[in-house]
């Protein structure tokens, strides 16, 4: 299996945030800490107002900037392309929550570290789908091989409100709603 990543179908999503819930309860996060957020875009005037959703987490890059600027090798990228954490080897310097360009890595006060999106890869280890994948009522999240995933559904890793891909490479692919088109 190659590069492990995620779909996103923006035009079956509706914005209920189960996913981002189900990531919050699988990591037992404290208020205010989300490694999977639903982003919401509006506009158009009357009479074609538009609103879409983008659930986002960690996107496990291939060139991910968070594993390169992490002084202490606390972030890691695996075999099969999960961008994982090492709590303990974690000093809490915030240099990987500064360099990713899509906000993935979270400072979490209390703890005084950085946590973020692992893919759910203890799940992933024993055969099954990440939290957020298998939560989502309206089935808008796959998860696997990211090529294989492009093949499946084409889309793109370029619509509004995400940074450019070019600057990381993210292993997600995207189905945006025609108001997210670039």
């Amino acid at each position: 299996m190659g590069q492990l990543g995620f779909y996103v179908d923006m035009t079956a999503c509706i914005g209920c945030r189960t996913c981002q819930v189900a990531c919050k309860d699988k990591n037992n996060l404290d208020v205010g800490a989300l490694y999977r957020r639903v982003y919401t875009f509006e506009g158009g005037t009357y009479p074609r107002p538009w609103v879409y959703h983008l659930s986002m987490g960690c996107n496990h890059c291939e060139e991910p900037r968070c594993v390169e600027n992490c002084p202490t090798g606390a972030l890691t990228k695996r075999p099969d392309g999960l961008v994982v954490l090492d709590k303990d080897a974690c000093i809490g310097c915030r240099y990987c929550v500064w360099s990713c360009p899509y906000g993935a890595p979270q400072y979490i006060e209390a703890e005084g570290r950085v946590g973020k999106c692992d893919g759910c890869a203890d799940l992933v280890d024993q055969g099954l789908n990440p939290a957020c994948v298998d939560a989502c009522p309206m089935r808008a999240i796959e998860f696997g091989d990211v090529d294989e995933l492009r093949r499946k559904h084409g889309g793109t890793d370029r619509v509004k409100g995400m940074p450019d891909p070019a600057l990381t490479h993210p292993a997600v692919t995207v189905k945006p709603k025609a108001e997210a088109a670039i």
